[in-house]
């Protein structure tokens, strides 16, 4: 059984990405409010047998389109971790405030800029 570890699974809109029937990637979404002041996106994952198949850019895409047409809003909000930040960068993110840990991992909050 999947352990919710945050607590937040119950106020996330889930992104699932499938391949021949079978879940290969995940995002979630938040509402504004909930995670940040502005909607939020996280928990991008993908199989490490399907990585460099473009499902990492398919799930942001994904993303930030389900944010726009559930929560009515471009406004969002990321913790990313550093090694990614030109990955998001090339999906309209930009780099806010410093870097912090998080789980012991470099990260840097990024909001989308449409």
């Amino acid at each position: 059984m999947y352990q919710d570890i945050d607590s937040k699974d119950q106020n996330a809109l889930h992104i699932l990405g499938y391949h021949k029937n079978e879940i290969v990637a995940y995002a979630r979404c938040f509402a504004p409010g909930a995670y940040f002041k502005e909607a939020a996106i996280g928990r991008i994952l993908v199989k490490s047998n399907h990585r460099g198949e473009g499902w990492g850019h398919k799930m942001v895409s994904e993303s930030v389109q389900a944010v726009i047409e559930n929560f009515n809003t471009t406004s969002i909000r990321i913790s990313a971790q550093e090694y990614l930040v030109d990955f998001y960068k090339s999906h309209g993110f930009k780099t806010v405030g410093e870097g912090y840990l998080e789980d012991g991992i470099p990260h840097v909050a990024m909001v989308y800029t449409d």
